[in-house]
């Protein structure tokens, strides 16, 4: 009889086959290292090539080195880059007393490791463990996947030898922390924990810590999110063994048994997408993005914006940047209400939309007024009907207050009084001074700044006007926004003065007296709002003495909102946003040397009252409207109403006297049949202003 047995006889036979290559290949490992090869070796470490470069997904982390939002790889996977002191210290004890425990004394293989491997499949006719350390592990994750064969094993073996030559332990740890599977496309102990406990690995629970031992060995089988049971079991084996290492005791191991598994993936941080995006278009070669956020209020206030906005109605969205003053870094950055919400485009980053700012750059206007000394906080000023040319400003409100100061024009955001100053100050003087200071402006092709730019009448991003507001807040000294911390420090801005620093403190305090909004308390911000012509944008801006806040409420695609106005809807998020940076808000501080506190009647006299400017016209026709149709009784005496002028006025009818008075600002004209007329009205010092009427 035949001693060879046919193949197909014994199904067990080429198992048994495939153990005793494993076990000779376990001993052919370790009978290279124990059997004194170590010129060999030293040839091997010496000729090594370099160590692996790992590519690792791209964060962007707060100011604390706290988690705003990780970016995956090219391939899908979530790899992030972690070392020692990133994770829990009873973690790393558990992973090298269950895996690797002569890892700080070997060179990369393990030769004990490896023979008694040899012997347990030997002895129990199955592979018990491979004897990898957690350096050949590395090398498995660092070379080309192929199959486990002896092969593979050898390669691995060499590997670990040229990775000990170029690396410190301390490294080749951190590799094995960045690589280890953890299922699906997670890898590492970071976005492990990030993924199944919605936590950093930094502080973890002995259960967890186990669960985290305990995947890598059968990561795609042990998944707790498909396989909860078989994830409990492999994690409570994990708990026994180091119990029966003496590493745990008894009553620890039982609360930890007791934890429950986790059954879910949860979804990795995303705080500041929108600027985390564009820190990494900006620095592709980065992988950490350190930024000048602030995690815990980052959070805070998107939930805020998310809430207030939904509360608004459907469509439209909000942005909020907080600036500290000193150092111009952002501390929050919300560009939109739900970066998730496509119906509010949420991913569109609307703090760097272009928008029509409506009367948010009127402090600018006061600002450059103070500083030519032109008017002063209690200098009176005239809200009255007034021409620009062929332009006449009105009031949100169409009424007008008369005399008032300065001061009370700005809180109560009048537009005859600022298009005033404007004029005197000049429109391109103001545009220059904002765009020397950072900002940029968008104005229609081809156009230069005009007077309406006051009221809204130029374009402008929310980072520009937040960056402006804080030089408000530090004494008129602009810096740009800083976003970026390099190196754990943050570069000292360029600097460049918008505004002298008297001027820019007249200016807030005059914003701290403008009228709260509705359940909000006054006196503790200086604040100024802004509605865009259509209600189309609206705006809160404001700053205490150390923060400067920018809010902007609207839809995103640009359309009107009825009754949509800074003070309803962006001034109460305004205020909601610095109750949730500080309880109480900081001063705007003492006032700075040359200041003038003064009542009207002891400021100097040029300043007591603001005069007539450039381009305005004294003598208007307030009444009919320019192009008013004439009926009824009104075509049988019209009466024309005058405002301004010196007397005597003259009316003249398609150039030809028709009335005069001598006392007051009303004249009278009979139509002599239907059709148009041109009605313009003279003075004695030959100022004018004519209206065209159709008579019916």
């Amino acid at each position: 009889m035949s001693a060879i047995q046919p193949s197909g006889s014994s199904p067990a036979a080429p198992a048994r086959r495939r153990l005793l290559r494993v076990a000779g290949g376990l001993v052919l490992g370790a009978g290279l290292l124990a059997g004194g090869a170590w010129a060999g070796l030293h040839h091997l470490r010496a000729n090594a090539p370099p160590a692996p470069q790992v590519k690792v997904s791209a964060e962007v982390v707060d100011r604390e080195g706290r988690l705003l939002r990780p970016f995956a790889l090219p391939d899908g996977r979530w790899r992030l880059a972690a070392t020692a002191e990133d994770v829990d210290p009873r973690l790393i004890t558990m992973i090298l007393a269950y895996e690797d425990r002569r890892f700080q004394q070997h060179g990369g293989v393990d030769a004990l490791a490896l023979l008694r491997a040899a012997g347990q499949a030997a002895g129990s006719r199955r592979v018990v463990s491979g004897g990898s350390t957690l350096t050949m592990q590395v090398a498995r994750l660092t070379l080309p996947p192929r199959p486990r064969t002896l092969a593979a094993k050898l390669a691995q073996m060499r590997r670990a030898l040229e990775l000990e030559a170029h690396l410190s332990k301390p490294e080749i740890l951190g590799l094995y922390l960045t690589l280890a599977p953890y299922g699906g496309n997670i890898e590492g102990v970071r976005a492990a924990a990030l993924t199944y406990f919605g936590k950093e690995p930094r502080r973890l629970t002995l259960g967890e810590a186990a669960l985290l031992v305990a995947l890598p060995q059968a990561p795609e089988t042990r998944r707790p999110d498909r396989f909860p049971a078989r994830a409990r079991a492999a994690r409570d084996r994990v708990l026994d063994r180091l119990l029966s290492q003496g590493l745990l005791v008894a009553d620890e191991v039982r609360v930890a048994k007791a934890e429950p598994v986790p059954t879910a993936r949860r979804s990795l941080p995303q705080l500041a997408p929108h600027l985390a995006e564009q820190m990494v278009a900006e620095r592709p070669d980065l992988s950490r993005h350190l930024s000048t956020l602030d995690a815990p209020l980052q959070e805070k206030l998107e939930e805020l914006v998310r809430e207030r906005t939904r509360a608004l109605g459907r469509g439209l969205s909000s942005a909020v940047v907080v600036m500290d003053n000193d150092s111009a870094e952002v501390r929050a950055y919300v560009a939109s209400a739900d970066f998730l919400d496509k119906e509010r485009a949420g991913a569109v980053d609307l703090a760097r939309a272009v928008r029509s700012p409506g009367s948010t750059l009127k402090p600018f206007i006061y600002a450059l007024a103070f500083e030519d000394g032109i008017a002063h906080p209690e200098t009176l000023i005239e809200d009255r009907p007034a021409r620009f040319g062929g332009w006449r400003p009105e009031n949100f409100d169409r009424s007008f207050q008369g005399t008032l100061s300065v001061r009370k024009a700005l809180q109560l955001s009048l537009n005859v009084p600022a298009v005033r100053l404007l004029d005197a100050v000049g429109p391109q003087r103001l545009a220059t001074r904002l765009q020397q200071a950072g900002a940029r402006l968008e104005l229609p092709p081809g156009a230069a700044p005009a007077l309406p730019m006051g009221l809204g009448g130029v374009g402008i991003r929310l980072v520009d006007l937040t960056m402006l507001y804080g030089a408000l807040a530090r004494g008129g000294e602009a810096h740009p926004l800083v976003f970026r911390r390099e190196g754990g420090a943050v570069s000292a801005p360029r600097r460049s003065r918008l505004v002298d620093q008297v001027a820019a403190w007249y200016v807030g305090q005059c914003l701290l007296g403008t009228p709260a909004p509705e359940n909000a308390l006054g006196g503790r911000i200086a604040f100024k709002t802004g509605t865009s012509y259509g209600y189309r944008d609206s705006w809160a801006m404001g700053f205490d003495g150390r923060r400067t806040v920018g809010v902007w409420v609207g839809r995103p695609d640009g359309q009107a909102v009825p009754d949509l106005t800074g003070r309803a809807a962006a001034a109460p998020l305004l205020f909601d946003a610095f109750a949730r940076i500080v309880r109480t808000p900081a001063g705007l501080g003492p006032a700075p040397r040359g200041a003038v506190m003064a009542a009207n009647a002891r400021l100097p006299v040029p300043q007591r009252h603001f005069g007539r400017t450039r381009q305005e016209q004294p003598l208007q026709v307030v009444y009919p409207p320019d192009g008013a149709r004439v009926s009824g009784a009104e075509a049988e005496t019209l009466a024309l109403k005058v405002d301004g002028g010196t007397f005597p006025l003259t009316l003249l009818m398609d150039g030809r006297p028709v009335a005069q008075v001598e006392d007051r600002r009303t004249l009278f004209w009979t139509p002599q049949g239907r059709g148009f007329a041109r009605l313009t009205v003279i003075d004695a010092v030959g100022l004018s202003d004519s209206v065209t009427v159709r008579v019916e």
